[in-house]
């Protein structure tokens, strides 16, 4: 197969974030008004034993008089009972006054609309507390709270410190700002410190396990951004702008909003919230159909490994995962020698006399990668990604390549988009590894469960049709 030398195809706008803080306000908009329609099909069924016309039509009105809710996960106590009380009264009021000039009331049952009214705000604020003692469990999936800082010690920056201390449902704790500005000429900071100059923020960001960069800038001081985004590109971290700013070429770009004030995602992986829940599932499924099918074919491989050449059958081979982390690749052997990837390697090439004969033919249908599919299972790779490379190769291309380290911002992958458009094999040049770079961005920046499915189906039409590994 012939690389393919056009342009990566995929630019889109920015779009919404569905990071779990987004689907609890969500949730937040639906609770009232889902609540207070099964609670009235519910009341139905019990008095009349049946749900009819009026009540589905009562409340489809309730529903769309009350969406989106308005409580917050702030209110709580006295507090979220004025809250949800006061309304009800309003709506509850609304509908009886309706329903009594038109006479519509006449066609429930007094019991049921009786036990509605009462009923109805119980079951709102039972509700809250339920989705009170459930959002800790739904930010505990995201793990420990992340680290962030800001850049730029103004306004701006100091409300979003202020929403992100102020809001217990934020998994994100902040550390302190940056500013080129003296400290006597900068924003007061409040209790948050002035940890340098903007200059400082990336090795801080890589000596201190920084997650999240805010940029609090203005526009005027474009080239400063730009720079320091030029900087950034050497980590994993997340970056976002405030206020809404524009700005090309953007990682999985989104609005997005801590408390009242928006942001914009600059550089993010897209597998937030419901995005990550269903690519987690996907690999569990896929890898888990795909073991169980292929179980005798891996014994066999593993059988032929053993007797053609001493050594292990399975080897591991150390790579950057999600985040940069260090991981284990598995692999049936398919060399004389198992380097573990920490030392500069040598690429595999045409007749390299370290490939053994059965080697070769795992190699060249990929039958050497079918191990990874116990790294899916276990959370270390995906199916579909950017492919891992090895530690030592990983640092000597994040130096030349810029933007190399935002691939391992999602997990790597057995196969992916780099690998169906014929980067595969052997990467020996540095325009070689900036194509296969540049699709491996491409996948980030567009991916869906439909392109996954794509991808996968085409990695088998393309290993049986490639000449392009060895």
């Amino acid at each position: 197969m012939t690389p393919r030398t056009t342009p990566i195809p995929f630019r889109r706008a920015p779009t919404w974030s569905l990071g779990w803080n987004n689907i609890l306000r969500w949730m937040l908009g639906l609770l009232d008004p889902v609540v207070l329609a099964l609670s009235l099909w519910g009341i139905a069924w019990l008095v009349e034993g049946r749900l009819g016309a009026p009540y589905l039509t009562l409340s489809l009105v309730v529903f769309s008089l009350t969406f989106p809710g308005t409580a917050r996960l702030e209110m709580r106590g006295w507090a979220l009972a004025r809250h949800v009380l006061s309304g009800w009264a309003t709506l509850a009021g609304l509908l009886l006054l309706f329903g009594y000039a038109t006479d519509y009331i006449w066609r429930f049952d007094r019991e049921a609309i009786g036990l509605w009214l009462v009923a109805a705000p119980l079951c709102v604020l039972g509700a809250h507390g339920a989705l009170r003692a459930l959002t800790p469990w739904l930010l505990h999936l995201q793990g420990e709270s992340k680290r962030a800082v800001i850049a730029g010690a103004n306004a701006h920056g100091l409300a979003l410190a202020q929403e992100l201390e102020a809001d217990a449902y934020i998994d994100t704790r902040m550390v302190g700002f940056f500013d080129d500005r003296a400290q006597d000429r900068a924003a007061d900071t409040g209790p948050f410190p002035l940890l340098g100059a903007l200059d400082d923020l990336p090795r801080y960001a890589r000596e201190n396990r920084i997650e999240v960069i805010y940029l609090a800038l203005p526009m005027a001081t474009q080239p400063r951004i730009v720079r320091l985004l030029d900087a950034l590109c050497d980590s994993t971290v997340s970056i976002y702008f405030i206020p809404d700013i524009f700005v090309t070429d953007l990682m999985q770009g989104r609005m997005d909003a801590v408390g009242d004030l928006p942001v914009v995602s600059v550089c993010e992986t897209p597998f937030n919230g419901l995005n990550a829940l269903v690519k987690r599932i996907s690999d569990i499924v896929i890898s888990a159909l795909i073991l169980l099918a292929i179980s005798p074919l891996l014994l066999a491989i593993a059988a032929a490994v053993k007797m053609s050449s001493p050594g292990p059958v399975i080897y591991r081979q150390r790579r950057y995962g999600l985040a940069g982390e260090e991981i284990l690749v598995s692999k049936f052997r398919s060399m004389t020698t198992t380097d573990d990837g920490r030392q500069a390697i040598v690429q595999a090439k045409r007749d390299d006399p370290r490939i053994t004969r059965v080697g070769g033919f795992l190699r060249r249908s990929s039958l050497d990668e079918l191990p990874q599919f116990f790294d899916v299972l276990v959370g270390r790779m995906s199916i579909v990604g950017p492919r891992p490379h090895a530690v030592a190769q990983n640092e000597a291309y994040r130096k030349s390549i810029k933007g190399y380290m935002v691939r391992h911002k999602v997990k790597p992958g057995i196969t992916g988009w780099a690998q169906v458009n014929g980067w595969r094999g052997e990467t020996e040049t540095l325009d070689k590894m900036e194509m296969r770079v540049a699709y491996d961005l491409a996948y980030l920046r567009n991916w869906s469960l439909r392109l996954d499915l794509y991808i996968i189906f085409k990695t088998i039409a393309v290993v049986f049709n490639d000449r392009h590994a060895y």
